[in-house]
């Protein structure tokens, strides 16, 4: 039987860590989002610990919900995932040696006073000039969806010959015989424009 435990420096610094996708994304959002304009801007409108518990870092708090948002996370996924992934828990400011991460009702809380002050589109058009202040410019495009329309593969056409149009094609292990759909739709108002 083996031994599968962890150790603390071989789940949190192993050597053969490799950089994801996700934590080089984070990184760049890190760089990006003008952290502490979007602060001042939630900051009249946040808690200030007058009674009850004491309130958490405004600055994680938004970091949990720009997460939420890019991961499309709910208030207990985004609670769970800071749990469980090292790069958004690093990405948030999360020390769980010092603290809890906050718990789902008090991300649900934050999520809805943003919503309660309208504060969502206020961020976001934040966001947005300061990206054009520094050149880069946020605009719509289109999602493409390559869908495998599948045909037997005796399909003749009149002429008792196959259909040029149709092909086999590989996706994973699996192969079909068919046509491909390429589908367009744009990303703003999810109309489609290329059938």
């Amino acid at each position: 039987m083996s031994d599968k435990r962890i150790s603390f420096a071989g789940a949190e610094f192993g050597c053969h860590a490799k950089v994801t996708q996700r934590a080089k994304f984070l990184e760049a959002m890190e760089r990006v989002v003008p952290w502490q304009r979007l602060c001042k801007l939630v900051e009249p409108y946040y808690p200030k610990g007058e009674s009850g518990r004491p309130p958490i870092r405004l600055e994680l708090m938004l970091r949990i919900h720009f997460l939420q948002h890019w991961y499309d996370l709910s208030d207990a996924a985004a609670e769970e995932a800071l749990y469980d992934v090292v790069s958004m828990r690093r990405f948030a400011g999360v020390d769980l040696g010092n603290a809890p991460v906050p718990d789902e009702t008090t991300i649900c809380k934050f999520r809805h006073l943003l919503e309660q002050h309208s504060l969502g589109e206020k961020i976001f058009d934040d966001v947005k000039a300061h990206l054009q202040e520094k050149g880069v410019s946020i605009g719509t495009g289109t999602i493409v969806d390559a869908t495998i329309i599948d045909a037997p593969s005796s399909t003749k056409n009149e002429q008792k010959e196959r259909d040029p149009e149709m092909h086999s094609t590989r996706k994973g292990n699996q192969w079909y015989f068919g046509m491909k759909a390429h589908i367009g739709v744009d990303s703003a108002s999810k109309t489609v424009h290329t059938p």
